[in-house]
Order: C-alpha cells, then structure tokens, then sequence
C-alpha cells in the first residue's frame, strides 16, 4: 500500500507549537492515525479501542497524566469523555508547555461538545477529511489556495495560469470522482475490495459509531435516512418530506441531519441571506461528503453509468465543493461556507467568506459555458461588491468571461505550478 503525505502535516506541526493539546477529529478510517504517526512518531501511543490501553486511562485519568509527564498521543479519544477533564487539570498545571498533548477523535458530536467545555483556550482542533484530489496527486499547496490571497483578482490569476501546461490526467480524476477519497480503497486499487469496504465501512458506521453515540436511536429508521441522504445530496433540505418518508415527527428528521453532520459523513451548507433587498431562501442545502460513498449508495455500477446519472450533476458540484473545502481547512484558512438562492431562482452553488473577503464560486461539470448561466454569479459579485467570483469548470484553459469572473479548470486549480516555474 503506497504513503501519501497528507496536506494536513504542516498544519498539526503548527497547531502542536501553539496549543497545550492538539485534536484530530473526522470520520472513522480518513487517515488520523497515520497523520498521527507522521507528526508524533517518537511519542507513547496509546489507542483507546485497545482494552489494554483503556482501562489503563480509564481507572484514574488524572493520575495517569501526572505519572506520564513525557509528550503523549492518544487514539480514538471520543471513548473516554472523562479524560478531557483530567486534560484541563494537567494542562493548567504547566499551561506554557505546548504541544504535550496529541489527540484524535472519530465520529463524535458530542466530542466537540466535551472539548469546548472543557480545554476551551487550550486546544487546537484539526478537521480531516478523506484524501482530496489534490493529495492523490501529491500536490501540497494546490492552486485553488491561490484564490484566497489578499491580492488575488480575476485579472492577477488569468495571468499567472494561462501560460500553464494542461495538467489533465482524466483517468486519475475521473477514479478519484467515482471512488471517492477514504484512503484504504483508494490505495488499494481494486473494485471488488473497494465495493466491499465501503458496504462494511457504512456497516460499522451505522452499527457501532451511532449505535454508541446514540443508544435510543432507531437504528432501522436511521439506516432508511443514510439511504436516502444519496437522493438529497446537492438538493435544499426538506425536512417536512423526509419525516413524511421516515414516518418520524420534523424534529427527529432535524436530528437526523445533525447527527449525519456531526459525524462527519454528510456537510450542512447554510443558505446566505445577507440581504440586499432581494428574497432569499433560507433553508439549508447538503452534501455526502464523499462521492465513492454517494456513488455506492445510489448503486452506480460504472463511471460510464455515472455520466447518464440523475445525479450526475449534484455529485460533480459536492466533489468540487468538497475538495475546496478539504484544501482551505488542510491549509488552517478561516472561513465560513455557503450556498445562495432567490426566489426569482437566481442561484450560487458556494459562497466562501473569511478575511480574503467575500468569493462566489459557480460549478459547472461541461466545458464549454454559456455566459446566459452565469447570471446568477454576475449579479451576487455586483449586489456584494465581491472582489472577483469563480466559475469552476472542465475546460482547456483558464478564461476571463468579464473583469471580475474567471473560468478555471477543476484539474489546474487542483494541480500545482508546473516544475520549471517561479514567482
């Protein structure tokens, strides 16, 4: 099985020279143990889903930490909630020794919870996510991570990347696409294996991680809404028809939705409706966060079935959204994500705000775009006063469709500077 460098490693080196204690959190199987290893490999492990190792925590966490004083990191961190107020305690008593502690949590909602009450002020949290499509390439700095410079304009950035060299490799992206990045499948490189850990992977998530988080959960009505997340992926959340469906009351559905969200396996995107005077919907949109699982739940047997999908497009618009998304938090960059829609039905697929301002972000699976289809993305630039808006595409080339609205190949924002070239 081949290593890849994860975009994350620089990041929880970072975090580990700022804060007392450091917490990888994500998904069950994205890598955190690796990542872990990569950064702390001198360090003691101790890894919570070993009998051993927990009841040699468990019995008296705080004595624990004071009779092992050296840099630790410990594995799967969820599964014992009271170590985290034995980690306040340990933390106060030396508050200036950084990056003594590194930690990983899978699959939690209520993890987050335990450590923003109790390490508040303490604690740097890293969210990881199943390989990008960037990582797959080893690319570390992808050129997406250009856009968020505070000087980047549409007019800067044709300029840098025009003279690029087509960086397509579509056997590779149009894998990735189908696959999904969870790292197992994908370094294994085989259908069958792949079909099968994702079925089992699903399995284990439905029948150990929620059934453990969330004991009173109807696990039959629970796996009937997994399924069904497939069909809303891309689509405005209706939570009304999803409790029809479920025979569940509107809250339980909301549930539902938030506990997908939380561990990890489905993304929430809030409407924007800062107001310009226009109305705007306000419910939220969603995503499966990774397109081998959408692909394995809607049972897409090939890529070429994929292609004459209903739900082709949706699926294209969650990768890309996704491999923004993976990037900014890989890279530390503060931001917040949503989506646009007014009631005359003008739309933006992504809406990323932070300290690089305000940046729409179209997608479009074609080639070639009709500039009629951008009208949605030209008004919210100019209602906003964005600095420039981004159409994200499968072109040849980058092009400026007017001053600040720039067509970008998904493979070239992906892809890095070609190996002869400076700036």
């Amino acid at each position: 099985m081949q290593t890849m460098k994860r975009q994350y490693q620089a990041l929880v080196v970072e975090y580990l020279a700022l804060f007392p204690c450091v917490v990888i959190v994500g998904a069950r199987q994205t890598g955190k143990s690796t990542l872990m290893n990569m950064v702390a490999a001198e360090r003691p492990l101790f890894d919570l889903e070993s009998r051993a190792d927990y009841l040699q925590i468990a019995e008296d966490p705080e004595l624990f930490l004071r009779f092992n004083q050296q840099p630790l990191a410990i594995d799967e961190a969820q599964l014992l909630p009271e170590l985290f107020p034995a980690l306040r305690v340990a933390i106060d008593r030396d508050r200036h020794n950084r990056g003594k502690y590194l930690l990983s949590g899978s699959s939690s909602p209520y993890l987050l919870n335990v450590i923003s009450e109790s390490l508040a002020g303490r604690v740097g949290i890293i969210e990881i996510s199943p390989f990008s499509y960037a990582e797959t390439r080893n690319i570390e700095q992808p050129n997406l991570l250009k856009l968020f410079r505070s000087d980047a304009t549409a007019t800067s950035l044709l300029r840098e990347w025009a003279s690029y060299p087509p960086q397509e490799d579509n056997d590779s992206l149009t894998r990735y696409w189908y696959e999904g990045g969870y790292p197992e499948p994908w370094t294994e490189n085989k259908d069958r294996f792949s079909e099968i850990w994702k079925e089992q992977y699903l399995n284990t998530y439905l029948e150990r991680d929620v059934a453990r988080l969330f004991p009173k959960l109807n696990s039959v009505r629970f796996r009937r809404f997994i399924e069904l997340l497939a069909g809303c992926s891309g689509a405005i959340i209706n939570y009304s028809n999803i409790a029809n469906i479920l025979d569940v009351s509107q809250p339980t559905a909301r549930d539902y939705f938030d506990i997908a969200h939380g561990t990890f396996i489905w993304r929430t995107i809030p409407a924007y409706s800062k107001t310009t005077g226009k109305r705007v919907s306000k419910h939220p949109r969603g995503y499966l966060r990774d397109s081998g699982l959408l692909h394995h739940l809607l049972q897409v047997p090939s890529l070429g079935k994929l292609l004459s999908h209903p739900q082709m497009g949706a699926s294209w618009e969650g990768l890309v959204i996704e491999e923004i998304l993976r990037c900014l938090n890989a890279a530390g960059i503060e931001h917040s994500a949503y989506y646009y829609r007014t009631s005359g039905g003008a739309e933006v697929d992504l809406i990323l705000e932070g300290k690089f301002g305000l940046i729409p972000v179209e997608i479009k699976h074609t080639q070639s775009v009709n500039p009629r289809h951008l009208r949605g993305i030209r008004d919210f630039i100019t209602d906003f006063g964005c600095p420039f808006g981004l159409v994200v595409n499968n072109d040849e080339k980058v092009r400026l469709y007017d001053e600040k609205l720039l067509g970008a190949p998904f493979s070239l924002l992906t892809g890095g500077p070609p190996a002869n070239y400076s700036r």
